[in-house]
């Protein structure tokens, strides 16, 4: 048979069975933009504003739609109405990971943030009580934080009061509570080590919000036959799990499952307390990706929630002047502040809030799934759906500080 003609056979069964999974679907899932076979509404869609986009569908379909990246059909929940019916209301339907196949090949379905079912359950609930009981926002990690902040000053006092860009002090502080937090130990702010560890942590946040990442999640098939558009990206992963592979290593060496220094410690501790269980949930591979995630969830999101709230205040003095008065009334000039005084402080507290509240830092929350067949607004989500939180389209609409009843976006 000609190869033309085989060519075009293939690639008419692979549009007809694109329109037949897309139509298959119509009747049960929410209405949306009309897909093209097998593309989707890529074409449709801004990949360097994916935002963007999505609230322009909302207006058209409503608060709760479904788009096609690629053949994959994605609910969308926008807006505060659906986005808590859904997490609140039907929490524990919601409460499934949706794909993420860039990440899903490295982590291979550890750690917290791309993991599911009973994993994601068993280490969630770990992370959280390690370090509640390290002291998240009690003393402990309060510590390391209050010696942190007084590093950070120091080096801001050897600028002279000079114009200078923070980021790279923001981001070393940041960082640096992590590792004190994971690793037991901070580091100076010139040791290459971190640096090098800091600098790969930064290239990959960059790199999971270019529009390459975006059209290789959509299209898997692009990094197998692809793969220098990941290359880069995973190669920093490797290095970053080699290094805390290593400390690891170092800590199982010295372990004294008694006196837990820091997070490696408890869950090298948890290993050893269930290594004679069947299926093992806590695992080298899990402690190793979980600290990722731990660095890789903090490190580049708070500091750069700081660098924007730094912006914010000089953009807006009269609010400066007001954090300034109360700092001045509640904790003055010869101690360090604490976690006791945030009760005290209403104001700082509520544009710590608006802040966060109006940088909008991650507009579309990571992939969610549900975790069986529901029925959500009349509508049928199957399982094998995932869907995105809008989280953009919650926080533009409730200004959560209300500072003299004027949000910083004014």
């Amino acid at each position: 048979m000609n190869p033309l003609v085989v060519l075009v056979l293939c690639l008419s069964c692979l549009l007809l069975l694109s329109v037949w999974r897309q139509s298959s679907g119509k009747g049960k899932l929410p209405p949306g933009p009309t897909p093209l076979p097998i593309i989707g509404n890529i074409l449709q869609i801004d990949v360097k504003n994916i935002a963007k986009s999505l609230s322009n569908f909302s207006k058209i379909h409503g608060p709760v739609f479904t788009v096609y990246f690629g053949m994959k059909p994605t609910v969308v929940l926008h807006g505060y109405e659906a986005v808590k019916e859904a997490l609140i209301n039907m929490g524990e339907e919601f409460s499934g990971r949706g794909s993420f196949p860039v990440m899903d090949k490295f982590n291979k379905g550890h750690g917290i943030i791309f993991s599911n079912g009973k994993r994601w359950k068993e280490t969630r609930r770990f992370s959280l009580m390690t370090l509640r009981n390290f002291g998240m926002g009690k003393r402990t990690i309060e510590e390391c934080i209050q010696e942190e902040a007084r590093c950070l000053v120091e080096e801001l006092r050897k600028t002279n009061a000079s114009p200078c860009d923070p980021t790279f002090f923001l981001g070393c502080a940041t960082c640096n509570v992590i590792c004190s937090i994971v690793l037991q130990n901070r580091f100076d702010y010139k040791d290459q080590n971190f640096l090098n560890l800091m600098e790969k942590i930064s290239e990959n946040h960059r790199y999971l919000s270019s529009p390459w990442m975006q059209i290789c999640n959509n299209f898997p098939f692009l990094i197998n036959y692809f793969p220098w558009i990941t290359n880069k990206f995973f190669k920093n992963l490797v290095y970053m799990k080699n290094y805390i592979l290593e400390k690891v290593k170092e800590h199982q060496e010295s372990l004294d499952v008694h006196n837990p220094r820091d997070f490696i410690d408890c869950f090298l501790t948890k290993m050893e307390q269930e290594k004679h269980k069947q299926h093992l949930e806590f695992t080298f591979e899990n402690v190793v990706i979980t600290a990722l995630d731990l660095f890789g969830a903090g490190t580049e999101t708070t500091s750069t929630t700081l660098r924007y709230g730094l912006l914010l205040l000089l953009k807006h003095p009269e609010v400066t002047a007001k954090i300034q008065e109360e700092i001045e009334r509640v904790i003055g000039r010869h101690r360090r502040p604490c976690m006791q005084d945030r009760s005290d402080m209403p104001y700082t507290d509520a544009v710590v809030h608006e802040i966060q509240r109006y940088i909008d830092l991650i507009p579309i929350n990571v992939p969610h799934g549900v975790t069986c067949d529901i029925k959500f607004r009349n509508y049928i989500i199957p399982k094998v759906s995932f869907f995105l939180l809008y989280s953009n389209s919650v926080l533009l609409k409730f200004p959560s500080a209300q500072c003299d009843s004027t949000p910083l976006s004014t």
